[in-house]
């Protein structure tokens, strides 16, 4: 098995000997070895999204707090924390470029700038407006960046034990909502809520000590990164040699441009020069004219070709997408994670004020329900992505149950009245959110490890649609029928749908399909290299 793809790659031209091949930035990882300074990455992947996600996943107890401080309408408020968590699952096609583009540590450093710089600013906000900014768009954006960076370079340290190592780091956001339900909760009481935030940001910097210490899976023999090669324009243009139909012309035109910017620098008054001075003159114009244009038509012949070959690999790049929606699991995939996140995400985000509006005292508090909820999704992404490991289970059946039981356990949160009831039902819910872990697992046997980075571009997009529209649309039928049962028997009717929408599909073809990606050969842009820091 290989890394996880990149992006688009070079694709393989004519090549003179002794030259540095066009496809010199494509390479192969190593095997991955499965363990070593696999572990490492595990660890610091894990305490990057405890760091990373802690704040945006426990932004229910935030959101009361802005409720409070804007006045503005459950709906109106919601979009601060479904953008935190879904903008980021919106950018996944571009994270993933990114990540493929310049590797997973620098992605990982840089997003952990983004995470603490908003979650900085937003203790500076004036109005509900500012914060979609500064902690929906720019915390957001930064997590999607940290996971992504995360998943993929787990998935090329990792082979037989991926599942696990997934369901391991992935638990950091789970912990992470754990905890910061309660310390934020406890920042608010002591500093405020600017206080809060400004703390919280500080202690997001350690993602950049976390960061640092994501060493890329490479072979050692690997070729430098394609970008180091752009600037040697005569080398290039060896390689691009394909002949232009315009040489000619730009021969002429430039020829031309040349003798005007002459004529207008010289000055009329050289009548007194020799006949030997005049001829040295014009010998070193020509030579320096034939130089001149010599180099201006290497460097427009071999933009042309760049620009040529980047126009075909982007074609491929979107010819590639539309061979994945052909595979039906693909499609009912998609379709089953958007109606998951629009009905499955509200509840972390919205079960304390479904607590405050069932009139449940504060005094029946054992613990933050969001709190349950956290510790849940960790034993949940451990148990699934344990399971996932096992060769007797199929991990799409897996997720699929996971999907009905969600449903039903949405259905019941109407008949919740008491704290007891909401703490059990977070509980199930956290353990059944802990699918998260598995999720990649199931889109590399869907799809193939070759074409995982693009297909979970996808999906995440599309998840991150739904993060963004599941808890406005709960808060928008709070604020028209002024309670959460119609909400939630929508969003459990969401989760149900998507469940045997993606069961329906998986039935029939599942082995058929997985047994054809694992056969397709890696595509034109599979192994694009990560440039290192």
């Amino acid at each position: 098995m290989r890394g996880c793809p990149g992006s688009p790659g070079a694709a393989p031209g004519p090549r003179p000997t002794g030259r540095p091949p066009a496809g010199a930035a494509r390479m192969a990882f190593r095997k991955p070895p499965d363990g070593g300074w696999g572990w490492v990455i595990v660890v610091v992947s894990f305490f990057a999204q405890f760091l990373c996600y802690g704040s945006p996943l426990a932004v229910g107890v935030l959101y009361l707090e802005w409720l409070d401080a804007f006045g503005e309408g459950k709906g109106k408020t919601a979009w601060v924390g479904s953008l935190a968590n879904g903008i980021g699952l919106l950018a996944s096609p571009v994270c993933s470029i990114c990540v493929s583009s310049f590797g997973a540590r620098p992605v990982a450093i840089f997003s952990g700038f983004m995470v603490a710089g908003g979650l900085m600013m937003s203790s500076f906000a004036p109005n509900i407006y500012f914060l979609y900014v500064s902690y929906g768009i720019v915390v957001g954006l930064g997590c999607g960046l940290l996971y992504t960076a995360t998943v993929t370079i787990t998935c090329q340290y990792f082979d037989k034990r991926r599942g696990l190592a997934l369901g391991l780091i992935s638990t950091g956001s789970s912990v992470g909502l754990f905890i910061y339900a309660a310390l934020q909760r406890e920042l608010i009481e002591l500093y405020g809520l600017d206080g809060c935030l400004l703390i919280v940001g500080a202690l997001s910097l350690n993602i950049l000590a976390c960061g640092s210490l994501m060493r890329p899976l490479e072979s050692s023999g690997s070729p430098p990164p394609e970008k180091m090669f752009v600037d040697k324009v005569p080398d290039q243009y060896f390689v691009y040699h394909e002949k232009e139909k315009t040489v000619e012309e730009n021969i002429s035109i430039l020829e031309k441009g040349y003798i005007d910017e002459k004529s207008v620098n010289n000055v009329p008054d050289c009548k007194q020069d020799t006949i030997l001075n005049k001829n040295t003159l014009s010998s070193i114009n020509v030579n320096e004219k034939d130089t001149y244009k010599k180099k201006v038509v290497e460097q427009t012949n071999f933009c042309k070709q760049l620009a040529k070959r980047k126009w075909q690999l982007y074609l491929t790049y979107w010819k590639e997408t539309m061979v994945l929606f052909k595979n039906k699991v693909f499609s009912a995939l998609f379709v089953a994670i958007l109606l998951f996140d629009i009905g499955g995400f509200p509840p972390s985000l919205l079960m304390e004020d479904v607590a405050r509006s069932a009139n449940i005292s504060e005094d029946d508090y054992y613990m933050p329900l969001i709190s349950i909820i956290g510790i849940m999704t960790t034993v949940g992404k451990l148990v699934l992505g344990i399971l996932a490991d096992f060769k007797w289970v199929n991990t799409l059946y897996l997720y699929v149950t996971t999907l009905i039981m969600t449903g039903v356990a949405l259905f019941a949160i109407p008949f919740a009245k008491s704290y007891l009831t909401l703490a059990m039902l977070s509980g199930i819910l956290g353990f059944l959110t802990g699918n998260w872990s598995i999720f990649p697992y199931v889109t590399t046997k869907t799809v193939g490890i070759e074409k995982l980075t693009h297909a979970y571009g996808i999906l995440m997009f599309f998840a991150g649609l739904g993060n963004s529209l599941g808890p406005p649309i709960v808060g928008w039928f709070y604020d028209w029928t002024q309670e959460y049962n119609t909400a939630f028997y929508f969003s459990g009717f969401c989760v149900l749908l998507g469940g045997f929408l993606l069961l329906l599909a998986a039935l029939p073809c599942w082995n058929a399909c997985t047994n054809q990606s694992s056969k397709l050969p890696p595509n034109t842009y599979s192994y694009k290299v990560a440039s290192n820091a």
